[in-house]
């Protein structure tokens, strides 16, 4: 996260939107092209819960080529692999590796 909203930050994103990115589904603040990248984010990442919806994919679709929904859908499955990794490996944050040295 804090890699991503940096990126976004340098990107010109602003402050709202990052701040209510947790709460897309209720802000009008994002258009139906992101809403639609968002979702799919959200069904490739929750694949415990269940399989990707028809219709999700078919939002997507609507705004995105068959190409660009393979690329996103690679990027998706690529960010939740380190997350993946990160989460077992225990990554700290740059604040806490900060935190630690200074500690020790």
């Amino acid at each position: 996260l804090h890699m991503h909203i940096a990126d976004a930050r340098k990107a010109g994103e602003s402050e709202i939107r990052i701040n209510l990115l947790s709460a897309w589904e209720e802000s009008e603040l994002f258009t139906p092209r992101e809403r639609a990248v968002l979702r799919w984010t959200e069904e490739l990442t929750r694949l415990v819960d269940r399989s990707p919806s028809d219709a999700a994919f078919a939002e997507l679709r609507e705004h995105f080529s068959e190409k660009d929904c393979v690329d996103l859908s690679v990027a998706i499955g690529m960010i939740n692999l380190w997350n993946r990794l990160n989460c077992g490996f225990r990554t700290l944050h740059p604040n806490d590796r900060r935190r630690e040295k200074a500690a020790a």
